[in-house]
């Protein structure tokens, strides 16, 4: 179980030590301490999954875009299969892959995460969260085989939870309480808070009980732990 004990997570690795997304972000997050990361995944048209947060680069959707296009664009980009050769190098890493997606017809990127996931040895350290329900869907029925996880920031999603395949939840760390954090595991979720960036919040929500908080700043994660 992934979720033993609560996790501290790099939102988008460090990014305020390098570049988010990219694998100095990752590999400065991981020396700093951290349990593991969080990364955003995008499809490109010619099926490759690339680690970055927004749909589109300089105004193209990256669904539209060939990896060899995005080589030229933005070699800092990161392929998936680069963070799962990192996280190798750092053994008790986790991480969160959020599936970058939007409601609709699939273009196969869950197929596709699902398969990488399948192939890779370290697969029991990860797990996938989306904002879209319907890829959630997807992926419990391709049977990924690690945990799925709802991510909102709108108080009114939290109402699709029991409609959805997940293990957890993934709130914006305002729509947390005390209360809330206890009513959210009673129902046999895990709970995992972002972007947190003070430690005297973190330390609050640790003491609430979530099982992980994602913030930009390694150093406010680790002294609220304390």
């Amino acid at each position: 179980m992934i979720f033993s004990t609560p996790l501290l997570l790099g939102h988008r690795g460090a990014p305020h030590q390098a570049r988010e997304n990219t694998l100095e972000s990752f590999r400065r997050t991981l020396e700093a301490g951290l349990d593991g990361l969080e990364l955003d995944l995008h499809r490109t048209r010619d099926g490759v999954l690339v680690i970055y947060h927004d749909f589109e680069l300089e105004g193209r959707p990256i669904a539209e875009m060939d990896w060899s296009a995005l080589q030229q664009q933005a070699p800092w980009m990161p392929r998936l299969e680069q963070v799962f050769a990192l996280a190798e190098e750092f053994p008790q890493a986790r991480l969160n892959l959020e599936l970058k997606s939007q409601p609709g017809a699939s273009d196969g990127r869950e197929v596709l995460l699902a398969q990488m996931l399948q192939s890779w040895s370290g697969r029991e350290r990860a797990w996938i969260s989306s904002f879209d329900p319907l890829a959630l869907i997807r992926l419990h029925r391709l049977k990924v085989g690690v945990p799925l996880a709802l991510l909102y920031s709108e108080v009114e999603m939290e109402e699709l939870a029991p409609c959805v395949p997940v293990q957890g939840v993934h709130p914006h760390f305002a729509l947390l309480s005390k209360a809330k954090v206890a009513q959210l595991k009673a129902r046999g979720l895990f709970v995992v808070a972002w972007t947190v960036n003070q430690a005297p919040v973190v330390r609050e929500l640790l003491e609430w009980g979530v099982d992980g908080v994602i913030g930009d700043l390694p150093d406010q994660l680790l002294v609220g732990r304390r």
